[in-house]
């Protein structure tokens, strides 16, 4: 059976020496608007003209050591078929390298676009100039350029270049509304696959909103228009000649385009290569929470009709919100006036978000909506902070009947937490609850995964200090005909998460 890899729209990677592939010279007239037939455009020869002056080539030179060994360039990986195929085998076979110091140039070839023609301001993927010591922009007429590195964003996979026209006229485009596309919508590519420069590909808008998994915001624009590696970097066109996106990753079996690219929304985009461009790195929203997908058995235990927005696991300490206006267990449905139908929604438009702004943030806490306002911090200040606590928050203890000291429900065996299980399980001092000593198998408590030394300290985002109150609240959940119970556990460490655990 044939493999399926996700594949960056990769740059084409080179050895120095190797092979010098020409780029076409490309005359450039005044742009005309395409002409559209019931079925498509008639052609997209006026659209291509009118832009692909401003689609330029990336090249980059990187020195790496050992040709030999674990330090070895490996040999580039092409499709079936290619015709490079045979000079690389000869190359690779035959090669004797540096005896010195196994030195070697890798170059690579990649695509980008000109934004900013009098500034000399060119967009491409990060991943295209990564770890380069050298960075080229060759232009369609044949003027190749030194590039220098304004700024790159790792989230999102954009970096931002400058190179000095020194009298030399530069074509630039403009980004699109990437927003107003619609599935079916007709889209052109334009880039440098496999060293051929200036190829046009067209296709149309196949999906929206795709997660590929490949970073925190992903919210990528799906095409058929042939994609393939050296691609990367390259814009995708609307029929009025506008970026809309930055063709950036396949999926292909070969290495190949089989119809399924995938590029980086300019409403993304442009936002990042603005901060980029004015401050040399991203300045993003930051709100201070840890989350987590409402599934339907969260919702149903939350007594939410629907399963939507973002469950908040934990608030970091020190964080914009570390002053209760959102608390663990909040659901976050609407953020400044932004539905957040999924878990990954939120981050998205928290980062895209300017810092310092107030935001009302709509949330449901204990089954009622309410409104709350807050102003956003800066997520890169954020980041070490989040990373160096441990989102426990303080709960307050309930006074309850007296303790018993084990209590069994729901496959749980469920103890007091005090010095000596502190000491057993290695549970920080500042965590709170009622901890787990045992978990029976096959029971609905392991299916979800919960083990011991976690302590439960909430039910129902109701606090809980002992055992006794722990079964007190499963049996009011059970009196109100709850069919699950949502659960706050914290590790070892004060890490929180929500679980829901059946309780028929």
């Amino acid at each position: 059976m044939t493999s399926t890899f996700l594949l960056r729209a990769a740059r084409r990677t080179f050895i120095a020496g190797t092979a010098a592939l020409l780029v076409g010279t490309v005359a450039v007239p005044s742009f005309v608007a395409p002409t559209f037939a019931a079925d498509g455009p008639a052609s997209v020869a006026d659209l291509a003209q009118g832009v692909l002056g401003a689609v330029v080539n990336i090249s980059t030179s990187q020195t790496v050591k050992g040709t030999e060994g674990p330090g070895a360039v490996p040999m580039p990986q092409l499709p079936e078929g290619s015709p490079f195929q045979d000079f690389f085998d000869d190359f690779f076979k035959n090669r004797g390298g540096d005896k010195d110091n196994g030195a070697q140039k890798v170059q690579s070839l990649g695509s980008g676009f000109v934004i900013d023609a009098e500034q000399g301001i060119v967009v491409t993927n990060n991943h295209v100039i990564a770890d380069a010591d050298d960075i080229e922009v060759n232009f369609s007429d044949g003027v190749t350029l030194k590039a220098t590195l304004v700024g790159t964003d790792t989230k999102t996979d954009v970096a931002v270049l400058k190179v000095d026209p020194k009298g030399h006229k530069l074509t630039a485009v403009k980004f699109g509304d990437s927003t107003k596309m619609r599935v079916g919508d007709w889209v052109m590519a334009v880039g440098n696959p496999f060293g051929l420069g200036g190829t046009v590909t067209v296709g149309i808008v196949s999906a929206r909103n795709r997660d590929i998994n490949s970073g925190p915001y992903d919210d990528f624009i799906q095409t058929d228009a042939a994609i393939n590696r050296g691609n990367s970097g390259g814009p995708l066109f609307n029929s009025a000649g506008e970026v809309i996106g930055i063709n950036t990753a396949i999926i292909s079996p070969s290495g190949g385009s089989i119809g399924i690219g995938f590029s980086i929304p300019s409403q993304l985009a442009s936002g990042v290569v603005d901060q980029l461009r004015q401050f040399g790195e991203t300045r993003r929203g930051w709100l201070g929470v840890r989350i987590q997908p409402v599934t339907d058995d969260i919702a149903e235990s939350l007594g939410m009709a629907t399963a939507k927005g973002a469950l908040v696991a934990g608030v970091i300490k020190g964080g914009p919100v570390d002053n209760g206006t959102i608390q663990a267990g909040d659901v976050i449905i609407k953020f400044d006036g932004k539905d957040i139908h999924e878990m990954r929604d939120l981050p998205r438009v928290v980062a895209e978000s300017p810092v310092g702004k107030a935001v009302d943030v709509l949330i449901v806490r204990k089954g009622v909506e309410q409104t709350v306002k807050v102003t956003l911090g800066r997520l890169e200040d954020g980041e070490k902070l989040a990373s160096g606590e441990n989102g426990n928050t303080d709960q307050q203890k309930g006074d309850k009947a007296p303790a018993v000291s084990t209590a069994s429900v729901l496959g749980m065996t469920v103890g007091e937490l005090n010095d000596e299980t502190r000491k057993k399980f290695s549970i920080a001092a500042d965590v709170s609850g009622v901890v787990i000593t045992d978990v029976a198998k096959d029971s609905a408590a392991a299916e979800r995964g919960i083990q011991p030394g976690e302590v439960i300290t909430e039910i129902a985002q109701e606090s809980v200090a002992t055992p006794k109150d722990v079964m007190d609240r499963i049996g009011a959940l059970k009196e109100q005909g709850r069919k699950n119970a949502l659960l706050m556990l914290a590790s070892k460490t004060g890490e929180l998460r929500f679980v829901t655990i059946r309780m028929d």
